[in-house]
């Protein structure tokens, strides 16, 4: 949805993931000169077009709405929300991708959140450990209460990402409508972030403690490596040492999928009363046990 946005010549949208507004999940010298340095991110916008940016964490976050509120009240909001087993299947392989997660198994990282809450069991090179409370990830309405506390309902449109992959076209110029663009240019569907899972979890492991540097060994190692290549050379090799990596995943764990979709069927059921949506249905929660 990003590029496909970002493609309207009456939008100006800059990388994706800026996180101005999760400063916890920020390095310390990332924006070091405050709200100045993530505007300059908007600098070739011209006269006659909307500046927008997408972050994903802005749902996730206990405060980023406040905090947008604050820099921007008029601002638009565009949430998209996804059936939540799949989401978290989908968010699993991301984090092991993305040297967030170190446990290959879905269900083991579902079970692992109480001792990861109370700081133990942690992956010992997680570059993001406080996104590993993957149910915060599906609270839904609590996510969009946060939203709709700070900024009037005409200004947030939320939206099924099923409906999106089922017609690009129609939901893009849904959000153009919202967004008070619409007109007669066209629209490409773009098919990115495909699913992937990992070869190997103790290869992916051993490149991103290599990558972080994060044990003696692979400090001195990663030195060594320093001296002898550019960065540009080392950024291509773990690019490559990434797509090496990568496979389709393994099928879902069916009996996980059914009990994800009962822990989760009352957020489910709570949010298709608030959108005035038979969710159940269309995401196919039945009675709780399928």
């Amino acid at each position: 949805m990003h590029r496909m946005l970002r493609a309207n010549p009456r939008l100006h949208m800059p990388r994706k993931e800026p996180s101005f507004f999760v400063p916890e999940l920020l390095s310390s010298n990332r924006y070091a000169g405050g709200i100045s340095d993530y505007l300059e991110l908007f600098d070739a916008a011209t006269s006659e077009q909307l500046i927008g940016e997408s972050t994903t964490w802005y749902l996730w976050s206990q405060t980023a709405a406040a905090r947008i509120a604050e820099v921007q009240p008029g601002a638009r909001i565009i949430a998209i929300l996804r059936e939540p087993a799949s989401f978290l299947r989908s968010l699993h392989l991301q984090f092991l991708r993305s040297d967030v997660e170190s446990e290959p198994d879905l269900g083991k990282a579902l079970a692992l959140e109480l001792p990861r809450s109370e700081g133990r069991q942690m992956p010992r090179n997680s570059t993001r450990p406080q996104l590993l409370m993957y149910s915060q990830h599906v609270r839904y309405m609590e996510q969009l209460r946060r939203y709709y506390t700070v900024f009037p309902s005409e200004q947030i449109l939320v939206l099924i990402y099923e409906d999106f992959r089922a017609d690009n076209e129609g939901t893009i110029r849904q959000v153009l409508r919202f967004l008070g663009v619409e007109g007669d240019a066209p629209v490409e569907s773009i098919e990115v972030n495909t699913a992937a899972g990992v070869r190997s979890p103790r290869l992916n492991e051993l490149v991103r403690s290599l990558y972080l540097g994060s044990a003696p060994s692979t400090r001195a190692l990663k030195r060594t490596i320093k001296a002898l290549s550019s960065q540009r050379m080392r950024h291509r090799a773990l690019g490559l040492l990434r797509r090496a990596q990568a496979q389709a995943p393994a099928p879902a764990d069916a009996e996980l999928m059914r009990e994800l979709r009962a822990r989760f069927r009352g957020e489910v059921a709570a949010l298709g009363d608030y959108l005035g949506r038979d969710l159940l249905n269309f995401w196919e929660y039945g009675d709780g046990t399928g």
